[in-house]
């Protein structure tokens, strides 16, 4: 198991390195699209039972969006689905022998936390204009503009750290674990990674909802205070 601070070399195309990371990046995606592709050509009138799971997926996604934005929840629910849908293969892909999970390396948590980061000011500057959005930062007063931007920035690095912390040290403690008792305890590690896997997943998509539903909605809790 490699460390999730070293970004080690695969590929070479002349002064451009492919770590293994964006090897494993690449192949999650693949598989996906895949996924995606042959579940939405045969669909049933009868569903089948690997229907039935896709339904349910995007259903209970469908469901968490619309919770929180109601009305508003179209636009997002792309984004929000993708980015579910995506950590939690990237964090189980740990669980297959001899494949590293990339969110275990940080520079594609700290990706992952720049897309949230823009998504929130790209659908709150959708939803109410350039300064209808922007405006909310000099309110109630305008002294507060650099608190409003530390807060930005600090959560944004809070959430990359957040993943790649949390999956990189089940990672070394399962590695740890298996050294100290061999193959004797490969099930409960392996349950233990899956459950962490799911709900660290779990945590990053609500955080990130939960960040782009304030930027569409504080401008409408300000006016309303008003």
């Amino acid at each position: 198991m490699e460390s999730g601070s070293v970004i080690t070399p695969m590929l070479h195309f002349g002064p451009l390195t492919v770590s293994v990371t964006v090897i494993t990046t690449w192949g999650i995606m693949l598989v996906l699209g895949a996924v995606c592709y042959l579940s939405t050509r045969r669909l049933e009138l009868v569903p089948g039972r690997w229907q039935v799971v896709v339904e349910g997926v995007v259903t209970a996604i469908q469901d968490t969006v619309c919770a929180m934005l109601g009305k508003a929840s179209a636009p997002v629910l792309p984004f929000v689905g993708t980015l579910w849908i995506f950590i939690v293969c990237a964090n189980l892909a740990g669980v297959i022998p001899g494949v590293r999970g990339p969110t275990d390396d940080l520079s594609l948590t700290a990706g992952l936390a720049l897309l949230v980061f823009v998504s929130v000011h790209w659908y709150g500057i959708h939803a109410h204009g350039w300064k209808g959005y922007l405006g909310r930062y000099l309110r109630p007063n305008p002294l507060l503009l650099p608190f409003h931007l530390m807060s930005e920035v600090s959560r944004t690095v809070a959430l990359a750290l957040r993943l790649f912390g949390n999956i990189f040290s089940l990672e070394m403690a399962a590695m740890l674990v298996l050294l100290v008792g061999g193959l004797l305890v490969p099930i409960p590690v392996l349950a233990l990674h899956i459950v962490e896997a799911l709900v660290q997943a779990y945590i990053f998509g609500m955080l990130a909802l939960i960040y782009i539903a304030s930027g569409i909605q504080a401008q409408q809790l300000s006016l309303s205070k008003e």
